[in-house]
This record gives C-alpha cells, structure tokens and sequence, in this order.
C-alpha cells in the first residue's frame, strides 16, 4: 500500500478536469496501455492564448490519474510558455509528494503536456525522437532520460532510476549500465556545486577589459591602414566609439564596426554587447 498525501488522494477520488474537450487546440498522448499507464491531455485556448479548458483520460494507477488532474489544475489560465515551464517536479510538489515509487507518473503528465503543445504548434501528432543511446532496452529508455532523471528527480540509486523513468525495470540487463551512468552524472553534479561562482563584472572592470581589447585586437590592425579608433562610452552593454584618422569617413567602416569591433569585443568580453559609431 502506497503512502499517498491528503492530496493525492483527494485529486485520485475525485479527480478535476476528466473527459474530452470539443474541437481541442492541442492535444496529446504518451504512454501505452501495453505498458500499464497511457495518458491523453487536451487543452483550448482563448483569445489571449491562454488556456482555458484542460481534460484528460488516462489509464493508470492512483498516482496517474492525481498527477493528471493536479497537471490540468496548473495549467488552466497559464500561456503555453508558462505552462511548458512545468516540470513533473512541479506536478510532484503540487500534489504534496509522490512514493518514490510512482515518480513516472508525474513524468508522463509532463510529456503529456509537452506533446499537446507540440500538437498545437505544429498540427502534428507527437512522436518521441529517441535522443541518446537506448540504455534499458525493455522500456527504451536512453541515457540522455537517465541523465535527465537523475539530475532533475535527484535519483541517486538504480531503483530511483526505475522509479523515475522505469529504466532497470525489466530483464535488469542495463543495471551497470546504469550505475555507471549514475557515477558519471552525480560526480559532474557535485564538480558543478562546488564550482566557485564568478562574480559579475563591475561597470569599470568592463571598461578597462573593453581598452584592453582594443588596444590588443582592434588598434593595431586599424593602423596598419593609418586609421585609429576611440572609445566614447559604455553604458550598459552600448559601448559607443568614434573612427579616427583614415577610419573616419571610410565607406566599410559599418562593416569594421560590426565585424571587427563588436566581434572581437562579444568574444572577449560579453555577448551582450552592442558598439555603436558617432561622427
């Protein structure tokens, strides 16, 4: 017997949003009945893109079909770019928990989901590319939902893993598999956590490295062809500069300013960064 929240229990009794919805925007389906779980999401929109009706069937356990509702409760009323932010951690926290053991579930919701906005973007029906090599071939899981898992259920043991996306869970084949796959990511996640956190530039350390990048790869190769250039100003990510000598005036120094300044200045210092000419 499952040790269910209130929550769990209370969307599994009664559960929201049950059904089909006329003449959807988008809908979709994961899952197979084969595999004991199967679950379809459909969704319509009003007129400011937000989703107003949301309904589901789905044929699973407990944990499905609380998932499924407590998914249709969250997105009602959220864009598609806020309701593709969900993550089945989220669906998971919003019915109080999940047992560890019924995790998937809450995994298949949010595949669900992400195949009817695909349906809505696209008017196709979505199809899951395998991305990554299949690890467990009895339910063809890859290591890139291994990966996945581990780093976003925080699975640290094969049976987490099995619980998670089901990996391991069959002929139990792709167990050093996957226990190597679980070394190698939670050994990339704990170098992550102590990864020493770099500080933003301050507006004068920006400036000097900005000189410093053109005093190293901008200057010198402007005069070689008796031009120079000036920096005015930084404000922000604008940095304005001025063209000197046989710079000033010249029919491609647009395409100095783009391609040489700003290159150099979005590859050394920030991505960010905008130069802008004045005369």
């Amino acid at each position: 017997m499952w040790d269910y929240t209130d929550k769990v229990n209370e969307h599994f009794r009664n559960p929201h949003n049950v059904g089909k919805v006329e003449n959807p925007d988008g809908e979709g389906q994961v899952g197979s009945l084969a595999c004991g779980d199967a679950l379809k999401l459909m969704f319509k929109l009003d007129d400011e893109g937000r989703i107003s009706e949301a309904k589901f069937q789905t044929f699973g356990c407990a944990s499905a079909i609380a998932s499924s509702s407590a998914l249709t409760d969250m997105i009602i009323g959220k864009t598609l770019e806020e309701a593709e932010k969900i993550t089945n951690k989220d669906i998971a926290d919003y019915l109080g928990g999940l047992p560890k053991q019924k995790v998937h579930c809450s995994v298949m919701g949010r595949e669900a989901l992400e195949a009817a906005i695909y349906n809505y973007r696209t008017g196709k029906t979505w199809s899951k590319e395998i991305e990554g090599e299949v690890v467990c071939h009895c339910f063809g899981v890859t290591d890139k939902e291994i990966e996945e898992a581990i780093r976003n259920n925080d699975a640290q043991t094969v049976e987490d893993l099995t619980d998670t996306c089901k990996a391991g869970g069959g002929c139990g084949n792709c167990i050093p598999e996957l226990e190597a796959i679980l070394k190698r990511v939670t050994a990339e996640m704990e170098a992550e956590k102590n990864k020493p956190v770099q500080m933003p530039m301050t507006n004068l350390q920006k400036i000097h490295l900005i000189e410093d990048v053109i005093d190293r790869e901008v200057r010198p190769a402007l005069r070689q062809d008796g031009g120079d250039l000036e920096l005015i100003d930084v404000a922000g990510d604008i940095v304005t500069v001025r063209f000197r000598g046989a710079c000033s005036g010249c029919v491609v120094s647009a395409i100095t300013l783009k391609d040489v300044v700003e290159a150099r200045l979005k590859e050394n210092v920030s991505e960010d960064i905008t130069v802008e000419e004045i005369k």
